[in-house]
């Protein structure tokens, strides 16, 4: 780096078009089949000579540069050392990933390919790192790549976090429910933040688009562009 300057690396937003939980772990992680892309949302890292986390851009609120940091623990899977410089526009709790798609970037920087290493950061930093479109299962360590599809969606997340832990929990209390629709977490994720229905029933009338929740939420999306307020129309992302 100290002669080459600094690298700039995207980290690009996943997004959950379907997912059943199919099970519970001895350890309780829950195992999931899923099917997720990569979208044009991104947070971009940069990474130059030093040793330090710096988090700027429209979604660095409540990020921490702290060590807690998925940038400061990838680095530190890797054994590197970096200043890096983290532009935040995937919101952090909204179901895409943010903070995986950091980490990812980060193995990606250091030439690393390897998914246990991935797995350890994440249960969503596999499929990132691979990117795309795949098929994930297990607890997101088996990622089977999928023939790439151009496809657009329209975003609309609300101005607050779900922690996926809840939902989660929310599930297992409500009996493991699976969904009418094509994620069986919509009905924890309800229950753990109620007010996500009044966001779902506005992109419903505003697009006349069936709605899907992105993992286990906050964000809600249909296909297609439907350009408005408060709505990010993306696209999806060829791996490498």
């Amino acid at each position: 780096m100290g002669k080459t300057g600094p690298v700039y690396v995207p980290a690009y937003a996943k997004l959950t078009l379907s997912l059943r939980v199919v099970g519970l772990r001895s350890d309780g992680y829950h195992l999931i089949d899923a099917e997720m892309v990569s979208i044009h949302l991104a947070d971009f890292l940069t990474f130059s000579a030093g040793d330090g986390l710096e988090v700027v851009g429209p979604a660095a609120h409540d990020v921490p540069a702290a060590d807690g940091n998925l940038v400061r623990r990838a680095l530190a899977a890797v054994g590197r050392k970096a200043h890096v410089e983290l532009e935040k526009h995937i919101p952090a709790g909204s179901g895409l990933g943010g903070g995986s798609a950091d980490a990812a970037a980060v193995l990606r920087w250091a030439g690393c390919d390897d998914l246990g290493v991935a797995t350890s950061l994440g249960a969503d930093v596999p499929f990132c790192l691979v990117g795309g479109r795949a098929r994930v299962r297990g607890v997101g360590e088996t990622v089977e790549p999928l023939e790439f599809e151009e496809r657009q969606f329209t975003l609309l997340t609300p101005p607050f976090s779900v922690s996926t832990a809840a939902v989660y929990g929310a599930w297992d209390a409500l009996g493991a429910p699976v969904s009418e629709g094509s994620n069986d977490l919509e009905p924890a994720a309800l229950v753990v933040e109620p007010s996500l229905a009044e966001w779902r029933e506005r992109l419903a009338q505003e697009t006349g688009a069936p709605v899907h929740l992105a993992g286990s939420g906050a964000t809600w999306f249909v296909e297609g562009a439907f350009p408005g307020a408060d709505r990010v129309v993306v696209t999806t992302v060829a791996p490498g």
